[in-house]
């Protein structure tokens, strides 16, 4: 686990990320002419570049790279666990999730379900051998895995807007 970022939004910041976010691939130079069509800010293109390389370095956004949905079946794989033998092998088990070439997402959540990961593979032989391999292994820790293949992605990337609210501060979430 990292720790939060320790940093101070700027309306160039948060135009950048707004702008990134419409659109990966733009340059820093032409990211600053876009700033300063569409939010009057003017500055150089190194301060642009530096300060994407700063918000980077620091944690304030990441980046992966996310195969089309057509190359592989995205599954969402929610663990609950057996409480008898979750104390001594548990770590084992996250681990193996967390790590696993699979797995894109992996998160902790409330509920009876309190793993849950977005995992991808080639085809659905591939995501049943895979949990009866998880089972085999991690049993003693795993009561129950439940998966749900993702079909037809309507919705993949972060809407610009949501950076709005880093303008209001982070004690509003």
């Amino acid at each position: 686990m990292t720790d939060a970022p320790n940093w101070t939004f700027k309306d160039r910041d948060i135009a950048i990320l707004c702008e990134l976010s419409n659109d990966p691939q733009l340059s820093s130079r032409e990211l600053t002419d876009v700033l300063e069509e569409r939010y009057d800010i003017d500055v150089s293109h190194v301060t642009v570049s530096e300060s994407i390389r700063r918000m980077r370095d620091e944690g304030v956004f990441r980046e992966a790279i996310v195969p089309n949905e057509e190359y592989y079946t995205f599954a969402l794989f929610e663990f609950k666990f057996n409480p008898e033998n979750f104390a001594d092998d548990w770590r084992e088990a996250m681990e193996h999730v967390r790590d696993d070439k699979h797995t894109l997402f992996f998160f902790l959540s409330d509920g009876e379900y309190q793993w849950k990961s977005v995992m991808m593979f080639r085809n659905t032989e591939q995501i049943s051998r895979w949990i009866h391999d998880c089972y085999k292994t991690h049993g003693s820790v795993i009561a129950n895995i439940r998966s749900s293949a993702v079909h037809n992605v309507l919705k993949f990337r972060t809407d610009p807007q949501i950076y709005e609210d880093l303008r209001r501060g982070m004690d509003d979430r």
